[in-house]
């Protein structure tokens, strides 16, 4: 396991690419740490995740764009 900046992440690209091939390199960011690793083209079973309540919850793109345009409508209304 390797951990680096990000900053020096995408300095040496090619290096921890490489390196990803053998081992996990965590890329952190501030106070987020990013798992980097190979899955020789295929995600683990462990990997691959169902949609959970949260997605059946969520909104579609065109419900977002309608309440963003109200919004927006209402702000250019008062000003």
């Amino acid at each position: 396991m390797t951990v680096v900046s990000s900053r020096e992440f995408v300095t040496e690209q090619d290096r921890y690419f490489d390196m990803a091939m053998n081992e996990q390199v965590f890329v952190q960011r501030g106070d987020n740490m990013f798992v980097f690793a190979c899955t020789n083209g295929y995600a683990e079973p462990d990997m691959i995740f169902e949609p959970d309540e949260d997605f059946y919850r969520s909104i579609s793109m065109e419900e977002v764009r309608e309440k963003l345009h109200k919004v927006i409508d209402k702000l250019y209304a008062t000003t």
